[in-house]
């Protein structure tokens, strides 16, 4: 069996941020979490949000009174759909370059991205690893609707060309990140799961959802990159668990009891030699962010990671497989929180690889 990639456990962070100047922010990612550095979303650029900001080249798309959704009932849908399967299968035969297709970010969707990119030219970094991130499969498809206000998620045409659309952005950002010969990381955000197995999906299965993440994971992996999973508050871990996705993020500082309830599934994952990226540094709150200390924080993980212990699987050896990251995005945080948040991610890191039993390459 192939030996999979190990952390170490190195930093990085959930894509988003509050700031306005790109150079500054990335600069301060590089500095503060080096070895996994990540370009940001910086949703105070519209163009940036975490959905907008891969709608770019879908069939049907249309924006009216501030909304985008999609026009299937319209003349040109069908022109416009069968130009993306076209283009889909002459990427997926690599008869096209992926650069030059409608799946890359655009002009003002790429901003961030391509300042990122400069960076580290510029920089020469060597990092253990480059992350990106799209959002997930059923995050857009439960928030992107159709002309008539239905959601995108119970019709099986635009399930299929939202998981192939978000794909193929995923596998450009892997192409791009590619230059600089290093692992890269490629996370689906999925903060609607939060809400699986609620009323509002109440008609969703598992199997639909499984399907809808593992076309996308099993395409990033085939890629050559790691696939990753984000889901900012609980969910049914199970689903994350059972799918092939080489690293499961969440938020460990509020929601660690609810994932320990998985224990077993844990230890099997971590077995496997797949990754756990905690997310111990608060984010919802600029008050607990200020309470606490990298120092706590370690101390808290290891506290709490002894429900999650066996014979087999040690502190040790879960720390050469975890990450630490923000227990979410820090968009809606001010600047100066947003930033404390970045250091204590860095600091926390330092602290507990230590415990890895291994020095840090």
């Amino acid at each position: 069996m192939k030996a999979r990639w190990k952390a170490q456990a190195a930093a990085t962070m959930v894509g988003s941020m509050p700031h306005k100047d790109r150079r500054q922010v990335i600069d301060l990612i590089l500095d503060q979490v080096p070895e996994i550095p990540v370009w940001p979303q910086l949703s105070v650029f519209p163009p940036e949000q975490m959905m907008v900001q891969y709608l770019e080249g879908l069939p049907g798309l249309k924006f009216q009174d501030g909304k985008h959704f999609i026009e299937w009932n319209s003349p040109r849908f069908d022109q416009e759909l069968y130009a993306f399967y076209e283009e889909y299968l002459a990427l997926e035969s690599e008869t096209m370059d992926i650069r030059a297709s409608r799946f890359a970010l655009g002009h003002e969707t790429g901003l961030t991205f391509h300042a990122f990119l400069e960076a580290l030219r510029r920089r020469q970094a060597t990092p253990k690893a480059l992350k990106g991130q799209v959002v997930g499969p059923f995050t857009l498809l439960a928030g992107l609707k159709d002309q008539d206000d239905r959601s995108a998620l119970y019709d099986e045409r635009l399930c299929d060309v939202v998981v192939k659309h978000l794909a193929m952005k995923a596998c450009w950002q892997v192409e791009l990140l590619k230059e600089f010969q290093r692992p890269v990381i490629i996370f689906l955000d999925e903060p609607a799961l939060a809400g699986f197995g609620s009323s509002a999906f109440i008609s969703v299965s598992r199997e639909q959802v499984d399907r809808l993440l593992r076309e996308i994971v099993e395409t990033i992996q085939n890629k050559g990159a790691m696939a990753g999973i984000h889901v900012c508050a609980n969910t049914d871990w199970l689903l994350a668990f059972q799918s092939p996705v080489d690293i499961i993020n969440f938020d460990a500082y509020n929601y660690f009891d609810k994932f320990a309830l998985y224990h077993q599934a844990f230890q099997k994952f971590i077995s496997e030699g797949r990754t756990v990226a905690w997310g111990m540094v608060p984010t919802s709150d600029a008050q607990i962010i200020e309470k606490e200390t990298p120092g706590s924080l370690a101390e808290l993980w290891l506290s709490r990671v002894e429900s999650l212990l066996s014979e087999t699987i040690t502190v040790e050896k879960i720390l050469e497989q975890s990450i630490f990251t923000p227990s979410c995005g820090c968009a809606s945080l001010p600047v100066a929180a947003a930033e404390k948040v970045l250091k204590h991610t860095g600091s926390l890191s330092e602290i507990l690889k230590g415990r890895t039993g291994k020095p840090n390459p």
